[in-house]
């Protein structure tokens, strides 16, 4: 018997709905910084980690909201008609859907950028300090390709 197929796959139409509404609610470290880079409108990243968190290093590019600052801080932070992209840690932590709630309490579009900020940084992608300093690290090579395209999906 296989344990692979001990549940069987859902059907294709199954199958397509789970997908779509995955998609619908997150998104990747390789799509947030190809949208970065392309200056994309119509997004913006959130950083809802602590002070110290955001000091130490943080995605070059976003936006400094703690979850428990959003409710009184994101209508001053986030433009209408954009999307709300949010990440915490890495994937060993909840704190990126807990923020996504808030988002959403608010009525605002929200996607979780799932692998946080560990994939980020082990994907070698740009890091910013609270001093302002950018640098990039080697990317794993457990995780990207460490020359050429980082994941081409």
């Amino acid at each position: 018997m296989s344990a692979v197929t001990a549940v069987p796959a859902a059907d294709a139409d199954e199958a397509r709905r789970h997908f779509a509404a995955r998609l619908a609610f997150e998104t990747d470290v390789s799509d947030v910084a190809a949208d970065l880079a392309a200056a994309a409108p119509g997004i913006v990243i959130v950083d809802t980690r602590s002070a110290e968190s955001w000091a130490q290093g943080h995605v070059d590019g976003a936006v400094h909201l703690p979850t428990a600052e959003i409710a009184a801080r994101a209508e001053a932070l986030i433009p209408q008609g954009t999307t709300v992209v949010v990440y915490c840690w890495g994937p060993g932590c909840n704190g990126a859907q807990k923020a996504a709630l808030e988002f959403a309490k608010l009525g605002l579009p929200v996607k979780e950028m799932i692998g946080g900020f560990e994939y980020w940084a082990r994907e070698g992608l740009p890091v910013a300090t609270g001093a302002g300093a950018v640098t990039r690290r080697s990317p794993d090579p457990l995780t990207t390709p460490v020359t050429g395209i980082s994941c081409a999906c």
